[in-house]
């Protein structure tokens, strides 16, 4: 067959295949659904999506037609009168498929027609018909369920009002004593296979479970699990959230019917097959793939979704490996989650009234001590300070250096990775200057002094940095670099900006390892910065940190713009991170030692072991220090 032949059968054939009309019988409008009748289109606005359809002025009839369809015969006459090809039925399909999209269009049950989805009146009925996929089926399953309300004190405010929420939802419940379980929290359980059923020896499909608990002022649900899961949830949730109870006051009559009834409304939307209603609040700030649980507070009355890192896994979607971080952004969308201020495990940086010019610093508190973080911007300023602090809290008892010899801790391997060989690289390098006596060879096997000065030609951002810092700031400094080359036959190389009087630190102010003379110049050149600025604002501050090239492997841009040249942040970080895979193995080849995962050790505080798994669950990465390894004082990492 020809093509000249086959193209009127197969247009034929098109024309004659059923589409969205000949099926309009199975739909029907989501109850709920409210239409405004524009001049020329109409507005339909759902539970969480909306569709604005314009065309011509016949649009609003159109759309009554299709209307009445929906919600009498199915279409079945509508799809007569337009015939297959015309510009009417074309029209038709149209709008239908827009309705599919936008998830305005919700399958009756079989058999039946108009509004399958509670017309009845019945509350339940009509918000499932709104919401799920297969409201029919939703039903089926709440009308099956079983659900135990465990409580210390049954007869409590918080446990009547939850079984209040489930009865008015259509599940059954029975409250029930439990006096293991902590005075406060209420326990909501739907019978799953082997679990005995409050009302008769009926067994449901599967366990899943959600506490509810309310302290003075502050309260919360954990998200759906087993219950195992959920009590460790709780209690994690109940020791962080202790430093928020109010004192004194009357409670809000409020706050336990808000919480009961979000506990209800997750344990009902798990039972039922439906997206948690986490997932319906579209915050950015929750991250995909983590769980979320609700806190709630009284003043004012409102309760929030966040993002929550327990303790304690125990199911197995909890457990499985997380994805590391690998961009600057997601690093910074993880950050909020590890310092929020009520669930967090770190105190959040900020940069109050610190200077932001010449370099950016950010403040936080580590151990009750104050750490002062600087950058070239805040934001990477931010994911060093986050980074140091969870080194030093995990690193706690583990020396007699502040967490000098502790763990490193990386926003995912690569980031990780750089940190640490950094460290054990400047490391050496102070040991192998501070060993060298004649012609004896340091531990680098040679290290050749390389002239470095500020001339036409250097890297725009190591003559930038050494410019504010002489020029800007008005010290007296000099800069010393040396190459060490590794057995690989990769280069390394140190920069150490000494200042002519300083002399608590053997005149070093700052330092670097990197790829290039210019990078170790930059980055030794913007951590003196750092230092001279932090020195003059934040005197107060017990830990310091400073910059280093290996946080350009996350801020790398995908693509910079044709102005960006290499006197720009980004476009500098990007030459940055095309040399760190090299530098790395070159470090590796030069220390002789390659950083593995760190775990707390058995006996380790409770504390450690939450951020520590808190940090693995955001996707960042914890790594072992060199053996015996000291950080030296002049460095980013140690204390000042």
């Amino acid at each position: 067959m020809t093509v000249d032949q086959a193209g009127p059968d197969m247009a034929t054939s098109k024309e004659n295949e059923p589409d969205a009309l000949d099926s309009l019988g199975r739909w029907t409008l989501r109850p709920g659904v409210s239409v405004t009748v524009l001049p020329h289109g109409v507005h339909l606005r759902g539970w969480i999506t909306s569709v604005t359809l314009e065309g011509g002025a016949g649009l609003p009839m159109l759309w009554g037609r299709l209307a009445e369809a929906l919600a009498g015969d199915g279409g079945a006459e509508l799809a007569q009168a337009a015939v297959a090809g015309s510009p009417l039925r074309a029209a038709l399909v149209t709008v239908i498929g827009q309705l599919h999209d936008h998830d305005l269009l919700v399958e009756r049950p079989a058999g039946e027609k108009g509004d399958a989805a509670g017309e009845n009146g019945d509350a339940a009925g009509r918000w499932l018909g709104a919401v799920a996929d297969r409201p029919a089926e939703a039903a089926a399953a709440l009308i099956r369920s079983r659900v135990r309300v465990l409580a210390a004190r049954p007869d409590g405010p918080l446990a009547r009002a939850a079984a209040r929420a489930l009865d008015r939802a259509g599940v059954r419940a029975a409250t029930a004593e439990a006096a293991d379980l902590p005075d406060g929290q209420v326990l909501l359980v739907a019978a799953g296979p082997g679990e005995p059923s409050p009302f008769a020896a009926e067994q449901d499909a599967e366990e899943r479970s959600v506490v509810v608990g309310l302290r003075p002022g502050v309260g919360f649900v954990t998200p759906v699990g087993s219950v195992g899961q959920a009590r460790v949830d709780a209690d994690g949730l109940a020791d962080r959230l202790r430093r928020r109870e109010a004192l004194g006051g009357a409670e809000h009559p409020g706050l336990s019917a808000l919480l009961a009834s979000s506990a209800a409304q997750r344990l009902v939307c798990a039972v039922a097959g439906l997206r948690d209603p986490s997932a319906e609040a579209g915050d950015a700030r929750l991250i995909p793939g983590l769980p979320t649980a609700l806190v709630a507070e009284r003043e004012p009355l409102r309760g929030e979704y966040r993002t929550w890192v327990g303790p304690v896994l125990v199911d197995a979607d909890r457990v499985r490996p997380r994805a590391d971080v690998r961009t600057l952004a997601e690093a910074l969308a993880r950050i909020p989650v590890l310092t929020d201020h009520l669930a967090g495990v770190l105190d959040e940086p900020d940069p109050g009234a610190l200077p932001q010019l010449p370099a950016a610093l950010v403040r936080s508190s580590v151990g009750g001590e104050i750490l002062v973080s600087g950058s070239a911007r805040a934001d990477l300023a931010r994911l060093e300070a986050v980074c140091r602090a969870a080194e030093l809290l995990l690193g706690k008892g583990e020396s007699g250096l502040e967490g000098e010899g502790g763990p490193v801790v990386g926003a995912g391997a690569v980031h990780a990775r750089g940190r640490a060989l950094r460290r054990a690289g400047a490391g050496a390098a102070v040991q192998q200057q501070d060993t060298r006596s004649g012609d004896t060879a340091g531990p680098f096997g040679g290290a050749a002094p390389v002239p470095w000065s500020p001339e036409p030609g250097r890297h725009p951002q190591a003559l930038h940095w050494w410019s504010v810092l002489v020029r800007r700031l008005g010290l007296d400094a000099d800069v010393a670099v040396s190459r060490l080359d590794a057995s690989g036959g990769g280069a390394v190389f140190h920069a150490e900006v000494q200042v002519q009087g300083r002399t608590a630190t053997g005149g070093v102010l700052g330092a670097a390892v990197e790829a290039s003379a210019d990078d170790a110049v930059a980055f030794a050149a913007l951590s003196a910065v750092v230092e001279v600025q932090a020195a003059a604002d934040a005197p107060l501050a017990r830990h310091l940190v400073t910059p280093s090239g290996a946080v350009a492997s996350l801020a790398r841009p995908e693509a910079t713009a044709l102005w960006e040249d290499a006197g720009w942040t980004t476009a500098w970080l990007a030459e940055s991170a095309a040399r760190e895979p090299e530098l790395q193995e070159a470090l590796a080849a030069l220390t002789g030692w390659s950083p593995q995962p760190w775990e707390p050790p058995a006996d380790a505080h409770a504390d450690v072991r939450a951020l520590w798994s808190a940090l693995r669950q955001c996707g960042f990465s914890v790594l072992s220090a060199r053996p015996g390894h000291r950080t030296h004082p002049t460095l980013t990492e140690g204390s000042r």
